[in-house]
């Protein structure tokens, strides 16, 4: 059945190979992005990949007025919320930031949701919200997001979310805490482009490849884990678009959360050396001293999703890497 989702982030990283994905599977969409963190390129890019148009609005998703004209304007069935601040170092220094943005954002899109009679909300949460639980990380964990403000941030939309479908027993909510997606479309036209300085680390290993950075800064040495490096799960950014799609399909009410990871721990210098074998290229690389807010170790239990919305991560490091330097190599940009 086609439905016409409305994708707010979606000029962004994730958002705009969810786009892709959810136009593949027979959905039409609705794109609204402030570009506070992304380019206007990349709608383009979407439409000639998809073959597909479809409206874009460069609108910031806390102004109310805004996205009410959206849904005026549009028969929207649905909605994917990726709109909002991510970095968790920047998160530390600029907390007030972080909490009005993403807050205000998740009450202004919920809150026209119900105005307008729309049930279906996938939320873009993270796995920042377990904190310094337990590994592998499980949906039933209690949240421990205070390492960071960012962190706290997605645990509290979670909170609202949940309240509001509790208080809305038609308002369907999937709370999405995902890991750490890397990668790129296979098409080499898309994929991380962050403004400035980047905050993730395979930009900065594709960039160092690519010349355009002298080294790669590794953020501490000292961690219990097999190398002494950071632990995360990394999941290729396709498969956590196909994700989006199979929670957006899932018409259920009630709040449902699910990791969307691939199960596997992978260090930052692992890696590294992944990236290197899979496209025969040296990465330069520094210990530096740890990054406030960071933890040890972090990846999923993703049993439930496969369950429940027969969905699992079927690409592996390799392909992420390749992929990834495939689009790093076709793009050009300016470091700043």
């Amino acid at each position: 059945m086609t439905t016409n989702i409305l994708v707010t982030g979606g000029a962004g990283y994730i958002g705009t190979h969810t786009c892709i994905a959810l136009i593949e599977s027979g959905h039409t969409v609705v794109v609204a992005d402030n570009l506070s963190n992304s380019k206007r390129e990349s709608i383009e890019k979407i439409k000639r990949i998809t073959n597909k148009e479809f409206p874009f609005y460069e609108i910031d998703i806390s102004n109310k007025q805004a996205v009410e004209t959206i849904f005026k304007n549009h028969r929207i069935d649905g909605v994917i919320h990726f709109a909002g601040l991510k970095a968790v170092g920047e998160s530390v220094e600029k907390p007030s930031m972080y909490y009005e943005n993403n807050l205000v954002s998740t009450l202004v899109l919920a809150n026209s949701c119900l105005k307008f009679g729309i049930n279906r909300f996938v939320f873009s949460s993270s796995a920042t919200v377990y904190g310094e639980n337990e590994v592998p990380f499980v949906e039933t964990m209690d949240l421990l997001p205070s390492t960071n403000p960012y962190g706290e941030t997605k645990a509290m939309c979670e909170r609202i979310l949940t309240d509001i479908a509790k208080a809305n027993p038609s308002f369907s909510v999937s709370l999405l805490r995902y890991f750490n997606p890397i990668g790129a479309h296979e098409s080499g036209l898309i994929g991380e482009v962050p403004n400035g300085i980047p905050n993730n680390l395979m930009p900065y290993i594709t960039q160092v490849a690519k010349g355009m950075r002298e080294y790669l800064s590794i953020f501490g040495n000292d961690y219990p884990t097999i190398d002494g490096t950071g632990v995360r799960d990394y999941i290729h950014v396709m498969d956590l678009a196909e994700g989006h799609v199979a929670a957006i399909n899932f018409v259920t009410e009630g709040v449902h959360i699910y990791n969307l990871g691939t199960g596997q721990g992978t260090s930052v210098l692992q890696l590294v050396k992944a990236f290197e074998e899979a496209n025969g290229v040296t990465i330069r690389y520094e210990i530096v001293d740890r990054r406030p807010g960071d933890i040890a170790s972090c990846y999923a239990n993703v049993y439930k999703a496969r369950r429940e919305l027969c969905w699992i991560a079927k690409r592996d490091v390799v392909t992420m890497c390749k992929d990834a330097w495939r689009f790093e190599k076709n793009y050009q940009h300016q470091v700043v």
